[in-house]
This record gives structure tokens, C-alpha cells and sequence, in this order.
């Protein structure tokens, strides 16, 4: 659409109309970018919450093969609140005769569900010839890093059993995350790096 007017020797002239005839920049079809465009377009996921507990004994779990992916450190367990603690090594020594405080091996693992968790299993205990719970867990954890396994505890046995998945799993996807990255999730604001720490104050009773 355009406007018509004479200039002064009588002569017609014709200008573009303004403003409403313009393209709307956001107009969506304008601005939608074409899906190839969006094919090498990688996203990484990053969980901002990682629990440590158990397996769940309905649960079909894998235990990742990288040893880079598990770590053996000092732990404190509240039992009533369900809540671990990383405690830092220069305090495990000084609080290592402790009962609440041990060594456990952290394990990253995961779910067919594909939801991630640290597996806090406890080591051995040398004062005991045989420690049923303890070995069998570990050996659960080392055939997951195979095998999809569901792990239950038999109270009559007092260790776990081992079930293994009967059919053609898929292999687990793991997150995109260095371990440093789970273990942060996992246990941001929950070390335990001097012996005045609030938690270790209300152990002792002094708040």
C-alpha cells in the first residue's frame, strides 16, 4: 500500500505507507530456528541433589566399573535422621575410636530408573572373624558393576541376597559428571572438617 500526492509542477508521486504494513519482529514463524540447526547442540545434565543411602530392596541397581568413580572415606551416620556425614581425615584421627564415625566405601550408583545415588557400604570389621553383612554387600556391589542386581537383606542369614536381573537389560546412562561433581551434590555443606563442628557438639551433648 502506498500514498499518492503532487509535488509542485503538478507531477504524482508515490511513497510506501509507514509503520503498520512492516514485518512484526515477533512474528514466531520469523524467529523459530529450523531443527537442524539444533542437532549438534549437546546438553549436559547436571543433578543439583545426589542422596547416599542404600539400595531400595525393590530396586534393580548397577554399580559404575570406574574406580575413579568411588572413594573410601571417613563417615558419620545419623541413624535417626537417616543423614551422612563425609568426615574430613585429619578428624577421623582424632575421633577414630569413635563408634559413629567409620571408614565406608562410597560407590556411585544407579538406578534402571536411572536415578543416581553414592552407596555408603561399610568395610569388614576386623574384630570379627566373619562379617556377613559387610562381605555380602560388597560382593553385591562388585557383580552390579556387570550385572543389574536387586539387593535384599535376609535377616535369617543375617547378610544380603543377591538377585540377578533375568532379562536382556540395556547398560545403564550414566550423567555426564566427574565424580568431584557428585560428591559436591551429594555432600555440599555436609563435611565435617573440625572437631567443633555442630553435629559433633550435639553427639557430645554440648548443644
Amino acid at each position: 500500500m502506498s500514498t499518492n500526492f503532487r509535488d509542485f509542477s503538478g507531477n504524482t508521486l508515490s511513497l510506501p505507507s509507514s509503520g503498520n504494513d512492516s514485518p512484526n519482529p515477533f512474528d514466531p514463524e520469523k524467529l523459530r530456528l529450523p531443527a537442524e540447526s539444533l542437532s549438534n547442540i549437546k546438553v549436559k545434565t547436571v543433578l543439583q541433589t545426589i542422596p547416599a543411602h542404600k539400595p531400595s530392596r525393590q530396586a534393580f541397581i548397577r554399580t559404575h566399573h570406574d574406580p575413579n568413580y568411588r572413594i573410601t572415606a571417613a563417615m558419620l551416620e545419623l541413624k535417626e535422621t537417616r543423614e551422612h556425614y563425609i568426615v574430613a581425615p585429619e578428624v577421623y584421627q582424632i575421633l577414630r575410636t569413635e563408634t559413629t564415625v567409620e571408614p565406608r566405601i562410597l560407590i556411585t550408583t544407579i538406578t534402571r530408573q536411572g536415578s543416581l545415588f553414592l552407596w555408603p557400604l561399610r568395610l569388614p570389621k576386623s574384630s570379627m572373624k566373619t562379617d556377613k553383612w559387610a562381605e555380602s554387600a560388597l560382593a553385591a556391589a562388585d557383580m552390579a558393576q556387570r550385572h543389574w542386581v536387586r539387593v535384599t537383606a535376609n535377616m535369617k542369614a543375617g547378610a544380603y541376597d543377591i538377585e540377578q536381573a533375568s532379562g536382556n537389560l540395556p547398560e545403564p546412562t550414566w550423567p555426564e559428571m566427574t565424580f568431584q561433581e557428585i560428591l559436591n551434590a551429594a555432600f555440599k555443606g555436609m563435611v565435617i572438617n573440625n572437631v567443633n563442628h555442630p553435629v559433633l557438639r550435639q553427639l557430645r551433648g554440648e548443644e
